[in-house]
């Protein structure tokens, strides 16, 4: 064995996590290593996860397009249609990204190794090399970034052919004519979404009322009428008792009402876990949660002190936005680094057909920290940019005070929410008044003059109310 390479702050996993942390090291002037044991960096997001399914979702989007345009072209997605076929560029765009981490992590002098690692000790880790080489690293400060993978059910056999994962969806050869999707979260409904736009007759099927029930009900609600538009269907309240390969030709899921649901394939999308059990942390002086989680403070910092984690090791909100940050501050943290608490206000973006996103208070969260908040809606069929489009489908809404002067959120559902949120974020961090929103000038055709049009309706709300107290 080789001796103990000494480094100033060691990573352990290459996500989006622990690519800001190496990254926010090594440019303190720090001597920084990075341990991942796929042979990419990136983790799951890059090979498995956001980037391979927003390639789809991005194919999916296209031929949707050209749907519209039947005037003009004659258009119809072959029924044998191969997955890899409406993903051909992933490959691309994969690489693309990788060979961008790699030449950043090496301009920035990041040492990179490739292997399993375990703690020794809370300042020694081991790693296991593929070829069984053994090599072990000290640290003065030491960052988990594991990731996560997906939760795998007990009574539920995930044989990645027939009944897949979220990691294992996109490996099928071709698109199945039907589909069951077991959960209701974020994963489960960007799949669903994605592939009943691509003509797959998709069926969600939950425990909950309704899907993604952190967003605000009536932007939900829009998603999900959007959904059964296409054609699928959201089996709300149900509960699954039995899922089975009928060993010929379909998945039989049965619900405890005794109704059976037959698809060609089944994507059980139930949440994930953190990759956290190989590492050894007992070895550490660190324990698991309840939830298989790492507990950590504001800077993501654990109960030894030089150990921080960060992203899906810690759990919710999962985001890969909200990860690199952590790691970005986590690092600051332990080097003493000037780091502002948190922002209070983080935008979260769910990429179904249509897409998802809000910040700060929904209108339910608003009505019961503020009484009866005045809400502002601005439909995108009523904005020139959603006409020309054609993306119709869409709603902005934003939240106020009771007095309709003060913003408290914005909840959006359409094509482009993920990026107009962040209008809605910046405006919320700095206080924004909603009279500003209408006094400046937004560019026309814009589906961010959806913005201006749902303060107007909050201010012709303030006028109404000022009427009518008038006349009493």
């Amino acid at each position: 064995m080789s001796a103990v390479a000494q480094f100033d702050l060691l990573v352990i996993g290459s996500g989006p996590a622990g690519q800001k942390a190496a990254i926010q090291g090594a440019k303190a002037g720090q001597r920084v290593a990075m341990i991942e044991r796929e042979p990419g960096i990136g983790g799951a997001c890059v090979y498995r996860g956001t980037i391979p399914s927003k390639t789809l979702r991005e194919t999916a989007l296209q031929l949707e397009r050209l749907k519209r345009s039947a005037a003009v072209f004659e258009f119809r997605l072959r029924q044998d249609a191969a997955v890899s076929v409406l993903m051909h560029r992933m490959d691309e765009v994969v690489k693309a990204h990788a060979a961008y981490m790699s030449e950043q992590l090496a301009r920035n002098g990041v040492s990179r190794f490739h292997g399993r690692a375990r703690f020794l000790s809370d300042r020694l880790v081991e790693m296991l090399s593929v070829d069984g080489a053994k090599q072990r690293f000290t640290a003065e400060t030491i960052v988990i970034a594991t990731g996560s993978r997906p939760r795998a059910p007990r009574d539920i056999v995930i044989d990645h052919e027939n009944i897949l994962d979220s990691d294992s969806i996109l490996s099928m050869i071709y698109l199945p004519r039907t589909l069951t999707v077991l959960g209701g979260g974020v994963v489960a409904s960007e799949y669903a979404s994605i592939f009943s736009l691509l003509g797959v007759e998709v069926t969600m099927i939950d425990r909950a009322e309704r899907p993604v029930q952190f967003l605000d009900r009536e932007i939900v609600g829009k998603f999900v009428q959007s959904f059964e538009r296409q054609g699928g269907r959201y089996c709300g309240r149900q509960t699954v008792t039995d899922v089975r390969w009928d060993g010929v030709s379909q998945v039989v899921t049965t619900l405890a009402d005794g109704r059976r649901i037959t698809s060609d394939k089944l994507l059980v999308a139930l949440g994930r876990q953190p990759n956290l059990e190989d590492l050894n942390l007992r070895a550490a002086g660190l324990a698991l949660t309840e939830k298989g989680t790492l507990a950590v403070n504001a800077y993501c910092q654990t109960v030894v002190p030089h150990i921080y984690a960060v992203g899906d090791a810690i759990g919710p909100p999962g985001l890969a936005s909200c990860a690199m940050e952590q790691g970005r501050r986590a690092v600051c943290h332990a080097l003493g680094l000037p780091v502002s608490s948190m922002p209070e206000t983080i935008p979260l973006g769910v990429y179904t057909i249509p897409e998802m996103a809000s910040v700060g208070l929904d209108e339910a969260a608003a009505t019961k920290q503020h009484g009866a908040p005045m809400v502002g809606r601005a439909r995108f069929d009523e904005v020139a940019r959603g006409q020309i489009s054609g993306i119709c489908d869409g709603l902005l809404k934003i939240v106020a005070d009771p007095a309709g002067e003060r913003l408290l959120g914005v909840q959006i559902v359409g094509e482009g929410a993920t990026e107009l949120i962040h209008l809605g974020q910046m405006a919320l961090q700095n206080g924004t008044k909603i009279d500003a929103f209408v006094e400046s000038i937004f560019n026309f055709p814009t589906l961010a003059e959806a913005y201006r049009v749902a303060a107007l309706d909050i201010m012709g709300q303030r006028c109404k109310r000022a009427g009518q107290a008038l006349q009493t």
